[in-house]
Parts: structure tokens; sequence; C-alpha cells
């Protein structure tokens, strides 16, 4: 079983908060997390219709059942319960007791959030669990081959049980993502969905235009916007916002797109085995996708706001990533080249000429060879998570 890093994260949220709340991608191991984390705890699955239906009919039955300690799996199905659980742990908290009562786990993060933000507010510690991490594999022993994680994805089961990856993330598209958006908005036409999920893809680290996306597809653009905002609920995609802060007027303010696992975007791509990758012409945006979630896990299975954003003017001056650490901005550009060359440091240069708060930058690409300059690192695209490394230490 290969070792979560926000494992750590989550035991100490436990001891610290009556309920601890883990979001993310379905498929992403938050069951397997918390049943680890918990292994005394009542577990209650909510996706199961007749436990499903005991909460909503009868919820003081369920906590009847579940007496002691539990973990709500897929909380998000019956949210009539965070009331009854506030009251629960507001019970404990009058006698001194009830950390970690609680754990709650859930794929769709809006509807959460508005729930517990009636509810749980100050009650609850939020997680975020992403799909496995590179860090995560190489200390399972896992040989990391670019091209071949690229093409495996980073779905736990995919790992331990050694399955084919087309076919689970087929499946996954079919199961889940389908299921999630038809219970999430009134679709009518599944092909037409699908359609503009793949045109997603072949946008990926692109500024999203819906208007250009509403042509392809016949859709209005609002009701993209609508479907966007529920692949981003779901953790399907992640938008890189734009930083412009006390930049002018001439800075892009619309976000990238992003896959949060890149599994899916080669699969949505069509791609059926490693060897396409590096010859897909859009191979330098999905090296781009690789180290941003690579970015947004490190940050993530450390309990913290990513903190990540990219800046690009409308005369084409840009950065792939801004990583803001307090007052500072560490710039950072993203290379798929395996050869370096000086060219690649251009926008760290440009962004230290305008920001006083810039910091030194980093330069991630697929070579081998890595050095400190006086202004920038050069790093390994498995090392993405030095990026958050300030004196040793974590930021």
């Amino acid at each position: 079983m290969i070792k979560r890093q926000l494992l750590n994260e989550m035991l100490q949220s436990a001891k610290e908060y009556p309920v601890v709340t883990l979001i993310g991608p379905r498929q992403a191991g938050k069951t397997t997390l918390v049943k680890m984390a918990f292994p005394d705890y009542d577990y209650c699955n909510l996706e199961n219709p007749e436990i499903r239906a005991l909460a909503l009919t009868d919820p003081n039955a369920l906590f009847s059942r579940f007496s002691g300690k539990c973990i709500f799996d897929e909380i998000q199905r019956v949210p009539e319960l965070l009331s009854y659980i506030q009251v629960k742990v507001d019970e404990d908290d009058m006698h001194g007791n009830g950390k970690g009562r609680f754990i709650l786990t859930g794929s769709h993060q809006l509807q959460l959030h508005q729930s517990i933000s009636q509810s749980l507010a100050g009650r609850t510690a939020i997680l975020r669990l992403l799909p496995l991490s590179i860090r995560e594999l190489m200390q399972a022993g896992v040989k990391i081959d670019k091209f071949e994680i690229m093409y495996r994805g980073f779905l736990p089961r995919i790992y331990k049980d050694n399955m084919n990856p087309t076919r689970v993330y087929r499946n996954y598209c079919e199961t889940y993502i389908e299921r999630d958006v038809r219970q999430l908005i009134n679709l009518k036409d599944l092909t037409t969905f699908t359609k503009f999920i793949k045109l997603l893809a072949g946008r990926v680290g692109q500024i999203v235009n819906l208007s250009s996306m509403a042509n392809d597809t016949g859709v209005s653009s609002n009701t993209l916007k609508s479907w966007l905002g529920v692949l981003e609920a779901s953790f399907i995609i992640f938008k890189l916002e734009p930083y412009y802060e006390n930049f002018g007027k001439r800075v892009i303010k619309s976000p990238k797109i992003y896959f949060t696992d890149i599994g899916l975007l080669i699969y949505l791509l069509g791609i059926e085995n490693p060897s396409q990758i590096e010859r897909d012409p859009l191979y330098g945006s999905i090296f781009e996708n690789l180290v941003i979630t690579e970015a947004l896990k490190a940050r993530y299975n450390r309990g913290k706001a990513h903190n990540l954003y990219y800046y690009r003017t409308s005369k084409g001056n840009e950065l792939d990533l801004i990583y803001k650490r307090g007052r500072e901005l560490v710039p950072v550009e993203i290379k798929s080249s395996m050869t370096f060359h000086q060219g690649f440091t251009k926008g760290i240069t440009f962004f230290h000429n305008l920001s006083k708060e810039s910091a030194r930058g980093f330069v991630i690409y697929s070579g081998e060879l890595a050095y400190e300059s006086e202004s920038y690192n050069l790093i390994n695209y498995v090392d993405t998570d030095l990026i958050f490394k300030r004196g040793g230490e974590s930021c």
C-alpha cells in the first residue's frame, strides 16, 4: 500500500478539530486513507442506498447505529447530516472532549463548502486529496519513467492492481464523470458534454475562451461556464488563475485549464500508449500539466492553500507558474526539453525586473542537470515540490 503524504496532516488535524473533512476526486484514495488513518472508527458509506435512505428518513436512528467515532464516506450525498453532526460535536465540546469525533469524505467541493459554511464553520479542518504524486510513487519504490507515468496517470488502483490505464479511464469517464455530471446539472445531451470535455483536453494549458468553445460545441457560453464550474467542483479540472495584483491593466485576467489527473487528459486526447506522448503536438502542454498538478498536490498534501498563479501580458510576456510565498513571488518556468539553454530563463528575468517582490526562481525541465544560480534553480520535474522549500523547511 502506498503511503499518502497527507496522512500526518490528517492525524494532526484530528487532534485539533472535532471534524476532519477530506475532499477530492473520485478514486483518489480518500476512503483508503481515512480507514488507514483511523482503523478503530465506525464506517458509514453513504453511497449505500439502504444507509442513505436511513440517513434521509431517520437520521437519529443512523446516529444510534453509529454512536461512537465515525467515518462518513461521501457526505455530499446526504448534506442534511451536517446539522446533526454540528449538534453532536457541540455537545461533546460542552463536556471538554470530542476532538476527531467525525471524519467526513466528499467528492464535490462546492456542495460541501456551502453546507459546511452553514453547519460546521470553525468545527472542521478541510483537507484535499488528489491522486498519487510522483513523490509518493518514488517513496513506494515505483520506477519513474516520464512517459509511462503520464500514460498510467495517478489513480491508486492502477498501481495497486496493475490495471490497463486506457480501460480504467474509459470506465472512469463513463461511471464517475458522467454520473456526477448528471446529478449536478440538467444534462440532456451527453454527447455534447463529451465533446466539450475533449475540447478542454485539446486546449490544456491555454487561456479559457468560452466564446470560441461555444462556437465549436453549439452550446451557449453561459452553459459552458456552468459546466466548467461543475468539472472544477468535482476535481476533474483545475483553473490556474492569473496573478495581476499591482501589474496594471494589460495583464491577462482569464484562467488557464489543467486536468487534475494527467492520465485522464492522456485518455481524452486519444493517446493509447506511452510512445505516442512525445510525438503528440500537445506534448509541451501535457508536460506543463504534469508539473502544475504536482505543484498542486505538494501544497494540498501539506494541508495548505495552493497559492499558485500564472502571469501573462497582452504583449506576450509570461510565466508558466508563480508561487505566492507570503509577500514574495516565486517565478517558475516549465520546459519539456531534456536539454537546458539560457532562453528558458527569459520569463524569470522579465519578472525579476518587473516586481520588487520577486524571489529567486525555478526552471523545471526533463533533464538530469541540477544547479543553483544567483537568480534561479534548475531542477528536474520529479523535484517539483522543491519550489515550496525555503532553507530546507516546508513553506
